[in-house]
């Protein structure tokens, strides 16, 4: 491991889905982590402490940065998380961290906004980093906006049309975010996270069908609708549209339609299909669905 044992490995995100993941796998392997967000910690371990933290409120980043060889980095929900997470990054800098993973998005190259301010820096400034770009969680089928859309009205609704995704399960992106913080040598790259295989909404659909017994079906709807569908759910505006719109470019442009060996490469094992991910969450779809939607 690269880290001193006198040194933890900082935690942002708070219960979020890799960071919440990698947080086990790193306690599982021995490694003392500081989980930082705005709610309590689930995690009750000797090799774990926890902190408030708010990406917002600067007042809270020294305690987190307090004997901190390392950091994961999930940014806050906005079009410009570069104006806060920069400011933490230096200080991080000039405190004890010298490795630095960045959780980004397959569609989101370090020239693109949100993510890309974040990602040139850490390229331009950190002795050891890495940026993950992973496509769209398996979770999303589960939990979030499809996982609430299929139980209550029996759809998955997009504006992706026939366009492919390279769905990766978060379990997997953990495993490539715990390699990039506790291997010897540092990664200093991206990497592009992907599943076995790319496949259009219709697929997806077809494979909840076929492993659950559901007739859950894909909805195309336009960039607006959609838009305005997750502003209704809480997400700011700007960034609603930033959303949808990757959504056109999944349909339009195929930005999501790719496979890649990275997590065989980086953790020696295969990604997790999608259709295995389906069968282990069986259970979870047969719960609280609408009558009528079992076939």
């Amino acid at each position: 491991m690269h880290t001193d044992p006198s040194t933890r490995i900082l935690i942002t995100g708070g219960q979020g889905k890799t960071s919440s993941r990698l947080a086990q796998l790193l306690i599982h392997q021995g490694n003392p982590i500081r989980s930082a967000g705005r709610g309590p910690s689930k995690i009750e371990n000797a090799l774990a402490d926890h902190v408030r933290f708010d990406w917002y409120d600067d007042s809270t980043h020294d305690a987190a940065l307090q004997s901190i060889g390392a950091v994961y980095l999930v940014a806050p929900t906005g079009m410009h998380p570069e104006d806060v997470m920069i400011p933490f990054i230096r200080k991080a800098l000039d405190a004890s961290a010298s490795r630095f993973v960045l959780l980004s998005s397959a569609s989101v190259t370090e020239h693109d906004p949100v993510f890309g301010p974040v990602h040139q820096y850490l390229k331009e400034h950190a002795p050891e980093w890495a940026v993950l770009r992973p496509s769209y969680f398996m979770q999303n089928f589960t939990e979030g906006g499809h996982g609430h859309t299929m139980r209550q009205q029996g759809q998955i609704f997009t504006a992706a049309g026939d366009g492919k995704v390279g769905f990766v399960d978060a379990d997997d992106i953990s495993a490539v975010a715990f390699h990039a913080l506790t291997d010897k040598e540092p990664h200093n790259t991206e990497h592009i996270i992907t599943g076995p295989e790319s496949l259009s909404y219709d697929e997806a659909a077809a494979v909840i069908n076929r492993h659950t017994g559901l007739a859950v079906k894909h909805s195309r709807i336009t960039e607006e609708q959609l838009a305005q569908s997750l502003a209704a759910a809480g997400i700011p505006n700007k960034y609603a549209e930033l959303l949808a719109d990757l959504d056109r470019r999944i349909r339009t442009e195929g930005v999501e339609d790719q496979v890649t060996d990275t997590v065989v490469r980086v953790t020696g094992r295969d990604p997790r299909s999608l259709e295995d991910f389906i069968r282990s969450h069986r259970s979870w779809f047969e719960q609280g669905l609408p009558a009528g939607e079992m076939v």
